[in-house]
């Protein structure tokens, strides 16, 4: 048997590996499953997407290879999709980056800046691609935990003068997931002015651009003076179009910046589909018309999903972003215990804090992605199993 190398070894379970062979097993047997666990919502793509690549699939140019450059329309509709909603001038040629989807590119931008030695800081819970893509570029990742004293940010300053000082790379995500928070205007103006003084890449994770809600409106982290020195945004039209397994994405930044990603991933992939590259361009032109309706749907279940879950005897707090509840358990319940009978024993499918890291733990995920009547049965059977946990504590108390 070949030996397997390091960089495998050091990677950790992936939080979803498990989550669909046992939702295979559960339906198999009969289980009326309700899936809230992956931000995967239900609802149909803008009909202008699906009608590109209907058209597009038929033209024979279009099943050949796009390489790094793919369809230049789709990079003008990222430009012009930039400057109409944040402000940002972008140039569809040097400045913009087609991805896989945003999950890859945030895996392989570390490849272009990381290497031995090099330190890249990552928020505790996270998305599972920013220490994937460090640990692959056999950098050391230095774990910030976020936590809700601290409204769930990373304060660069606080860190250790020793880990800054090796620091090449910072992944921020916000809207953050898993949490839901928000980053406020002065938080991004000192981090990325902390980035500029220590020359350090400012990796901006946007997937939830577009998930404001109550008035909220997601910046671009190039709004911030200084982020163009510094910082490489991605975005993704898997949330915001319903486009998840389509997988396709961008990374926009300076040239200098644009270009390395472009480089590593011109020896790794040779482009998304071209039909896929066209349909994202039409839905980018249709964001005026779908976003805003598509949104009163997630708003609504976001409403549903906070009132159903507290009460279920659950403590939330309605997000101001993004399609998750993040849910406190009570204290000393393991998040993975919690997530397992409640997948198991209810047929309830969410996410377990401990899966985003260990910073988690004490916490669960429920994607609000399911109809407000699926998300309230959710939420009843999830309490039902909340108090079943709790019996036993309960019962040894009194005694």
């Amino acid at each position: 048997m070949p030996r397997f190398s390091a960089r495998l070894g050091a990677l950790p379970p992936y939080p979803l590996a498990h989550i669909p062979a046992r939702k295979r097993a559960l339906l198999a047997a009969g289980v009326d499953v309700i899936d809230l666990g992956a931000g995967d919502a239900d609802l149909a793509p803008p009909a202008e997407a699906i009608e590109a690549l209907q058209r597009a699939v038929t033209e024979p140019a279009m099943h050949r290879y796009g390489f790094g450059m793919g369809h230049v329309p789709y990079r003008e509709a990222i430009a012009a999709y930039m400057h109409e909603r944040f402000g940002v001038p972008v140039d569809p040629v040097t400045e913009v980056v087609p991805l896989l989807g945003s999950k890859e590119g945030l895996a392989h931008v570390a490849s272009a800046f990381l290497q031995p030695g090099d330190v890249a800081v990552l928020p505790d819970p996270a998305y599972a691609a920013y220490q994937g893509g460090t640990l692959l570029a056999d950098a050391e990742p230095h774990i910030v935990r976020l936590e809700a004293r601290c409204d769930f940010l990373i304060e660069l300053e606080a860190l250790p003068d020793a880990v800054l000082e090796r620091t090449r790379v910072v992944y921020l995500n916000y809207p953050n997931n898993p949490t839901g928070a928000i980053a406020p205007r002065d938080y991004l103006e000192r981090t990325v002015r902390t980035c500029v003084e220590r020359d350090i890449l400012l990796v901006f994770d946007n997937a939830y651009a577009e998930f404001g809600f109550d008035g909220y409106v997601p910046p671009s982290i190039f709004e911030i003076d200084g982020a163009r020195d510094v910082a490489i945004e991605f975005h993704s039209l898997s949330k915001t179009f319903n486009m998840t397994g389509w997988r396709s994405g961008w990374a926009v930044a300076r040239p200098q910046i644009a270009g390395a990603l472009a480089k590593v991933k011109s020896f790794i992939d040779t482009g998304t589909f071209l039909p896929i590259q066209v349909a994202g361009a039409a839905a980018l032109q249709a964001r005026a018309s779908f976003v805003p309706g598509n949104l009163a749907v997630f708003r609504e279940r976001r409403d549903a999903a906070v009132a159903a879950f507290a009460d279920a005897g659950f403590a939330v707090e309605s997000p101001r972003s993004t399609m998750y509840l993040w849910i406190p358990l009570p204290e000393g319940m393991s998040s993975a215990a919690f997530a397992d009978r409640l997948r198991e024993e209810a047929g309830v499918i969410v996410m377990p804090g401990v899966g985003f890291g260990a910073g988690g733990e004490g916490y669960f995920r429920v994607s609000f992605i399911q109809s407000p009547e699926r998300t309230r049965e959710a939420a009843r059977r999830a309490g039902a199993v909340l108090a079943a946990m709790q019996a036993p504590v309960i019962a040894a108390g009194a005694a």
